[in-house]
Parts: structure tokens; C-alpha cells; sequence
């Protein structure tokens, strides 16, 4: 067990995509690792989504550190972040300890989002506001933000552009929850639409792709610094803006 880890060094495996295993076990061995940021100092509870200026906590470096530690016996040759500082702040341990520089990758970015700069919640905050109800019309896109289809195109790209530059080792992209859940829920065949609730996908979370060659044939997921994170954030859930 590493640190607070509850789960085993080897990442929990997505059943759908073990079964894609079978006949794809010759070829060059890449795993790419999106991992999701660490808590981020965020006092007054807005949705901060894209917004600059969101920086890391000091539980959330903590949390930096943690996924640092986790990978410290890997292959790691390739470590790249969203642009933003909450990603980056969480890169820079995972890249430092393998002596690498920390790459900007626009399209691993936080998902735009109508709600941007606003409080969010049931009965408080942007939801209290008619004007603000049109943005909800279409949860299967979703209305009131970037498409889903469209964060699953920029995703896998940043993925498969993390797979060539890593061919043969391992890479770490940083990201934010929801385009990672979504990546994910494409890789394995679930629809794209879903309750953020069920999100698996925790601050400091690590979900990992294996590829043979250019196809990606495993999913594994673990939290390495799950201790370290707020109950009720856990399970994905991000109470006045998480990303």
C-alpha cells in the first residue's frame, strides 16, 4: 500500500475494455495516465471551469505530491497538462521527480461551460435565475456547455498524442474531471450523457489506457491520495465547482 491508497498498485480494470484484450497481446506496450488535478483554493465556491487564477490548496498540493509518489517506480518519459494552473501545479512533482519538463496540452483543458464565474446549485446561486434556465434545455448535448462529442474528439487526440510520444514507456496527462469521465465513457461504450454524481473520478484520481501499438485494449483506474480527499468529494462529486 502506497500512502492512503485503498486499492492495489495494479489499477482497477474496466471489465468492457479487458475484454478487448484478447488478440492484442503482441504489439508495443504504451499506458497513458489522465489524471485528475488536486483540490483547488476555492473560497468563494464558483464554478471556476476556465477561468485563470484558480490555483492548487494546500491539500491540493499534498495531493500533487501523493500522485508524485505513485509514480515514482514508473516508466514515466512524458508528462503534459492542461494549460491551466491547477493542472500544471499538479504536474510539475510528477514530471519533477522523473526529471522531465511539464508539456501544455490545450486540448486536455477544462470543459467550457455557461455557468462560468457563478455560484451553482439547487435552490441557491445561477439555478434561481429564469434567465439562466434556457442553458438547461438539452442535458444529452449538454445546452450549456461544450458538446460532449466534441470533448471525446480533443481527448482521444490528446491521448493518442501522449501514446507517440511515449511509444514503448509511460505518459501522464493532467486533466479535469469531466473530460476525463467522458473519454473514458466513450472508451468503454457507455453513452455520453450521465449523472456527475456517478462520475468515477476523484480529485488526484488516475485513469489509465493501455495501448498495443495504436489501440487502446485495457482501462485501469486507482486513487492514490483518496485519504487526503474531503468525504464529500469523493466518488467524483464536486460541491460549488470542482473541475
Amino acid at each position: 500500500m502506497m500512502g492512503g491508497m485503498t486499492m492495489s498498485e495494479q489499477p482497477e480494470e474496466s471489465e468492457v475494455v479487458a475484454g478487448r484484450r484478447a488478440g492484442h497481446e503482441a504489439g508495443e506496450k504504451t499506458v497513458v495516465h489522465l489524471v485528475r488535478h488536486g483540490e483547488v483554493h476555492n473560497p468563494e465556491g464558483v464554478l471556476y471551469g476556465r477561468l485563470p487564477g484558480y490555483r492548487l490548496s494546500g491539500l491540493g498540493r499534498e495531493m500533487a505530491d501523493r500522485v508524485a509518489e505513485h509514480f515514482a517506480g514508473r516508466d514515466v518519459t512524458h508528462v503534459v497538462a492542461s494549460p491551466l494552473e491547477r493542472a500544471q501545479e499538479t504536474a510539475a512533482p510528477i514530471a519533477g521527480a522523473h526529471g522531465l519538463e511539464v508539456a501544455t496540452e490545450r486540448r486536455l483543458i477544462e470543459a467550457a461551460n455557461a455557468f462560468e464565474g457563478k455560484s451553482f446549485g439547487v435552490g441557491d446561486g445561477a439555478l434561481r435565475r429564469p434567465a439562466n434556465w434556457r442553458h438547461l434545455r438539452n442535458p444529452f448535448r449538454p445546452s450549456w456547455g461544450e458538446p460532449y462529442v466534441d470533448q471525446v474528439v480533443r481527448m482521444k487526440g490528446a491521448l493518442d498524442a501522449a501514446r507517440d510520444a511515449a511509444r514503448g514507456h509511460e505518459a501522464v496527462c493532467v486533466s479535469h474531471q469531466l473530460p476525463i469521465w467522458i473519454v473514458r465513457s466513450f472508451v468503454e461504450g457507455r453513452r455520453l450523457w450521465h449523472d456527475p454524481r456517478k462520475r468515477q473520478c476523484t480529485l488526484a484520481s488516475v485513469t489509465s489506457f493501455t495501448y498495443r501499438d495504436d489501440d487502446i485494449v485495457s482501462l485501469g483506474y486507482t486513487e492514490p491520495a483518496i485519504d487526503l480527499v474531503p468525504a464529500h468529494l469523493r466518488g467524483g462529486g464536486a460541491r460549488g465547482a470542482g473541475a
